[in-house]
């Protein structure tokens, strides 16, 4: 298995412990952190290059699946992992990965920086809770020594020297550094404002306040400003921080009492200064500004639409950085020492459909269900439900049985067999639609959703802030981006005169217009609400209470 031969170590750690040293300021540590907190969100899978971009998920007794599930000891640990690589890939743009092989129990994971990954020799030393791990160095077709530890390093490759990594604080150290330097003038401001309230200027013999220690003797200015300065800095909520000093002079001595300051105009530039470098860095982060600027302007629909553009632009291409790192280092060097054939095919998958589900298509993932238009696993995915909640056939056939009104099932006196009778009346049974049907339902009702879009963009559903991105989406698609609600299809008019040519087509096929308007219009409704993806392979059921009917 290839581990550290196979990975060489980065060129660039000097930068990459600058950019940790600026992980413990407000905006980069918000910034790794919603990246990994998001990144932990994902599901690792098992699946199949086909050639195409798409991959083929593989059933859960394959080895390929097995071993997948078997990363960081299953789903939580492989939650902690992925957020543990957010951070690191946000921040120094790689992380180490150490498995660390038992004889009598599951393998320890552990993610490791990469200052704590250093070379000896040919060999690699990480340390792991303090204690330095050797990891000795294989080459791609070696076999690892039993029981050795393993490391594969996960980086996002520079576009300028491929061994070296790229990180959006690593392309901002410039701008951190001038925000270090601007956080610490406005700290000494602020010091400075508290202790160094300007230099008093008093005539002499001016009598200043005495302590009990001292009884009626004159304290020394200096011992009096040195004493208030500490309450200040010690307490800088207390009164010697606002407070100034008391004097008691003669009347005729107070319009000779001067107070000079060492105020300048930088120490209001640099406020500013500092608040332009943060729009900085917020802008060099490759998510949505407003994540680190604040949200307190967009609404919750715009919120849902920024965080999208953040999964898509931000989270998802970390995400295949690690689950091409553990495909190539893990997944199937593993397949291959088991002689899986074609193991180069085997790819590790990450599913971001977690992050994406809307809190409120539960309810509309069941009437949806119910019209036949998207499959059993598709509403078990929209109502936080996965495919080992799915019933067994011997479940799916008892409540095929007959309710009763308490609620109960009745077994009937009849054959319980799950296939159809030869003697089924053909009535019984609606024909299912010819293809050329389904074709031309299909194009009317891509151009149906194609038309509700364009006139979707300018509704309220799109605001001015959204526009850009709605540019760029299929108009057919767009209600997958938009929230609307069902009334909305109607008040907004989406649909109308969507329908126009459903009388030439319905008679082409000798179905019933009306029929087939009812049904092609309530399908697409439901799409718009739900804010589903059509796909053609379930326009056969979303007509299919048409095709028995003649026009």
């Amino acid at each position: 298995m290839s581990t550290t031969k196979g990975a060489t170590q980065s060129g660039s750690q000097g930068d990459q412990a600058r950019a940790w040293s600026f992980y413990r300021t407000p905006e980069v540590r918000s910034f790794a952190n919603w990246i990994g907190n998001a990144m932990s969100g994902a599901l690792l899978y098992a699946g199949r290059a086909t050639g195409g971009t798409e991959i083929e998920r593989v059933p859960d007794d394959h080895p390929a699946a097995q071993i997948v599930a078997e990363i960081a000891g299953g789903p939580q640990g492989q939650a902690q992992l992925l957020r543990e690589y957010g951070r690191h890939l946000a921040v120094a743009g790689e992380g180490w990965t150490v498995i660390q092989p038992s004889e009598n129990r599951a393998p320890d994971w552990h993610v490791v920086s990469v200052l704590e990954m250093n070379r000896k020799g040919t060999n690699m030393v990480a340390t792991i809770n303090g204690e330095p791990v050797p990891i000795p160095a294989t080459e791609p077709g070696e076999s690892t020594p039993e029981l050795a530890p393993i490391a594969i390093r996960v980086w996002d490759p520079s576009p300028e020297i491929y061994m070296n990594a790229d990180s959006p604080v690593l392309g901002a150290l410039t701008e951190l550094e001038e925000l270090r330097l601007l956080s610490a003038a406005v700290r000494a401001v602020t010091l400075s404002r508290l202790t160094g309230r300007g230099v008093l200027v008093v005539p002499k013999g001016t009598r200043f306040p005495t302590t009990g220690v001292q009884g009626d003797a004159e304290d020394d200015l200096i011992d009096v400003f040195l004493q208030v300065a500490e309450t200040a800095i010690r307490e800088p909520d207390s009164a010697a921080a606002t407070v100034p000093i008391i004097l008691e002079v003669p009347a005729e001595m107070v319009g000779s009492i001067q107070r000079l300051t060492f105020e300048s105009d930088f120490d209001e530039l640099a406020i500013k200064l500092r608040e332009e470098n943060i729009r900085r860095f917020a802008t060099a982060a490759d998510i949505p500004a407003e994540f680190l600027l604040g949200l307190g302007d967009v609404n919750h629909w715009g919120v849902w639409g920024l965080t999208q553009e953040a999964v898509r632009l931000g989270i998802e291409p970390r995400l295949q950085i690690v689950a091409h790192a553990y495909s190539r280092y893990w997944l199937q060097p593993l397949l291959e020492s088991q002689g899986v054939a074609d193991a180069a095919e085997f790819v590790v998958g990450a599913d971001t459909s977690p992050l994406r589900v809307r809190t409120n298509r539960s309810q509309t993932a069941l009437e949806v269900f119910d019209r036949g238009a998207i499959s059993g696993r598709a509403l078990r995915r929209e109502t936080g439900f996965d495919e080992s909640d799915a019933p067994t056939p011997e479940e799916t056939a008892k409540r095929g049985r007959e309710e009763t009104p308490s609620g109960g099932t009745e077994t009937l006196p009849v054959d319980e067999t799950t296939t159809d009778p030869d003697t089924l009346p053909a009535s019984a049974t609606p024909p299912p639609p010819s293809a050329g049907l389904v074709a031309a339902a299909d194009g009317l009702i891509w151009a149906a959703l194609s038309a509700a879009g364009e006139k979707l963009r300018r509704t309220p559903a799109c605001p001015r802030s959204q526009r850009a991105q709605a540019r760029e989406v299929q108009s057919a698609e767009l209600h997958t981006l938009l929230r609307v609600e069902a009334v909305q299809v109607e008040q907004w008019r989406l649909l109308d005169g969507a329908w126009s040519r459903i009388p030439e087509v319905a008679g082409r096929y000798g179905m019933d217009p009306e029929c087939l308007t009812t049904s092609l219009d309530t399908y697409c409704r439901e799409l718009i609400a739900a804010g589903v993806v059509h796909s053609y392979d379930v326009v056969p059921a979303a007509i299919s209470t048409c095709t028995g009917v003649a026009a």
